[in-house]
């Protein structure tokens, strides 16, 4: 039954499936483990502090998305926001990149 439905990053998935005892929990657990950058508790506060930074233009779809790629620089962010009719201004992305690179290790 689905509870709730809302986009989150591969980290905080982590999280959520950690104790399922299924075939299929373990092999997307396998997955992760092969792309994620950073901790179930540092994606968490990464998502806190850039819904802090009040964009309007960040969704909780693209906070999942800058959370599983944490950009380094402007073009690497530039390709979460590709394909649709957002863009950002400099000041903007200076703001999400400053943010991120708090737990960029």
């Amino acid at each position: 039954m689905i509870i709730e439905k809302k986009p989150i990053a591969m980290a905080e998935m982590r999280e959520i499936i950690k104790d399922l005892d299924t075939e299929k929990s373990k092999k997307m657990l396998d997955f992760t483990k092969k792309f994620v950058k950073i901790k179930e508790e540092d994606a968490k506060k990464l998502r806190t502090e850039l819904e802090r930074i009040d964009i309007a233009k960040l969704d909780s779809e693209k906070i999942a998305k800058i959370i599983d790629l944490l950009p380094e620089d402007a073009e690497d962010l530039r390709k979460i926001f590709a394909g649709g009719d957002i863009t950002l201004n400099q000041d903007e992305t200076n703001k999400i990149l400053e943010t991120v690179k708090k737990f960029i290790k």
